[in-house]
C-alpha cells in the first residue's frame, strides 16, 4: 500500500464499512421515521446508527484520529489523519427504497484525501481507492472509459438540478447542455459507476467534505480525473464544487462549460 495510507488503515476503513453497512441493511424497506435537520434535508435513525457505530470503532482503535461526520460533528480536526463519514449519502433514496445510496468513509492526511470507500449495502457493490493504488470494485480492478469524442459524446450523471445553489445550476446547465446525454439521480454510486467506466462525466455543487472526500481516491485510482470547478484538487478547503471525468479531454472541455 502506499505510504500515505497504510494496509493496516485500508483494513480498517473497510471493517468501519461492514459495521455500517449491517445497520443500514437493517432499516432499509423498513417504516423508519424521517426527521428535518437544519438545513431540511432528511435524515433516519440509519444514518444516525450508521455514523454511531463507525465512530465507536475508530474512537476505539484510533483514539488520537480526527473525525469528520456528517451526523455528529467533529472532533481533532489538526490530527495528521482525520476520518471523514457520511453514513448514507442519498437519504431521500434510501427513504424511498431505491438501492442507489451508499455509505462514504474517507481518510484524510494532513488534509488531502488518501483513501476513500464507496458502498452501496443494498446492491452489494463496493470500491476502493487507495492514494498510489488502483481502485477495486468488489476486489477487482476498477477502470473509467475514454471517452473520444469529449463532452459532446459524454453521457453527464449528476443528483439533481434543485442541488445547485445560486448561479452553478446556470453553469451546470451550459456544460449539461453541450453533453449528449445527461442522468439523475444517485449521488456518490454515480462515482463509482464513473469509475467502472458507465459514466464519463459527474459535475455537482454544494458538496460538503463529507460528500466528496471518499469519492476523490476512488475516482483518480481508476484513472479519473476529480477536481473542483476551477481545475484545483479538491482538499479539506475545497467549496463543493465539484467535477469528476473518465478522460482528461472530457474534464477539460467541461471546466470551459462551466466557466462560460
Amino acid at each position: 500500500m502506499s505510504e500515505s495510507c497504510p494496509a493496516h488503515l485500508v483494513a480498517l476503513a473497510q471493517r468501519l464499512a461492514d459495521a455500517g453497512a449491517a445497520v443500514i441493511r437493517r432499516y432499509f424497506r423498513t417504516p423508519v421515521a424521517v426527521d428535518d435537520k437544519e438545513d431540511r434535508s432528511p435524515v433516519t435513525v440509519a444514518d444516525r446508527e450508521a455514523e454511531r457505530m463507525i465512530r465507536t470503532i475508530i474512537e476505539a482503535q484510533r483514539p488520537d484520529d480526527g473525525i469528520f461526520g456528517e451526523e455528529f460533528g467533529t472532533r481533532n480536526l489538526d490530527a495528521e489523519y482525520v476520518w471523514v463519514i457520511d453514513p448514507i449519502d442519498g437519504t431521500k433514496s434510501f427513504i424511498v427504497g431505491r438501492p442507489i445510496f451508499g455509505s462514504l468513509i474517507a481518510l484524510l492526511r494532513n488534509g488531502t484525501p488518501v483513501l476513500g470507500i464507496i458502498d452501496q449495502p443494498i446492491v452489494g457493490d463496493r470500491w476502493i481507492g487507495v492514494a498510489g493504488r488502483p481502485t477495486t470494485h468488489n476486489g477487482q480492478p476498477a477502470k473509467v472509459r475514454p471517452c473520444p469524442g469529449g463532452l459532446a459524446a459524454a453521457m453527464v450523471g449528476t443528483t439533481g438540478p434543485d442541488l445547485f445553489p445560486g448561479d452553478t445550476l446556470a453553469a451546470f446547465r451550459r456544460a449539461a447542455g453541450a453533453a449528449k446525454v445527461t442522468v439523475y439521480g444517485g449521488d456518490c454510486y454515480t462515482y463509482g459507476l464513473l469509475a467502472s467506466g458507465y459514466y464519463d462525466l459527474v459535475v455537482e455543487a454544494g458538496l460538503k467534505l463529507y460528500d466528496f472526500a471518499a469519492l476523490v481516491p476512488v475516482v483518480t485510482g481508476a484513472g479519473g480525473v476529480m477536481t473542483d470547478w476551477d481545475g484545483r484538487p479538491l482538499d479539506r478547503t475545497s467549496d463543493g464544487r465539484v467535477i469528476a471525468a473518465g478522460d482528461p479531454r472530457t474534464h477539460r472541455e467541461a471546466l470551459a462549460a462551466l466557466a462560460g
